[in-house]
């Protein structure tokens, strides 16, 4: 079971991701923020700390003119929570394996986040 407080803190980081409010977003972060995207199994982003975090998300705000992660369900494994999400962005640019500015992404996924001393600790993003 997750905690009204856990979600609080995981729903509002979703919400300000959605917005593109990245001062909010860091807000809700751990110094030592560990954050990773993983795609087909294979690591392909991974910042450690806030600045390296915000960097990454200043730049990759640029590539969408809209972003909506949906958390489709919660569920607890060891010290981790893990988020079901479901993602559509609308490319603000064109992307080097053919979709165009304009198209729209869709994907299925999860987050899987850690909470330490009551900010997130680690964000993994799993496509």
């Amino acid at each position: 079971m997750v905690s009204k407080e856990i979600r609080e803190i995981i729903e509002n980081y979703i919400k300000a991701y959605n917005k593109f409010e990245i001062e909010r977003m860091a807000e809700l972060l751990h110094k030592d923020i560990l954050f990773r995207n993983i795609s087909n199994g294979e690591t392909t982003t991974e910042t450690r700390g806030i600045q390296a975090f915000k960097e990454l998300a200043e730049q990759s705000s640029t590539m969408f003119s809209s972003r909506r992660q949906t958390i489709t369900d919660y569920s607890v494994i060891h010290d981790k929570i893990e988020v079901g999400i479901d993602y559509e962005g609308i490319l603000a640019m064109d992307f080097p394996n053919g979709l165009k500015t304009g198209d729209t992404l869709q994907l299925k996924g999860k987050s899987i986040f850690e909470i330490k001393e009551e900010k997130i600790s680690l964000i993994e993003d799993h496509s």
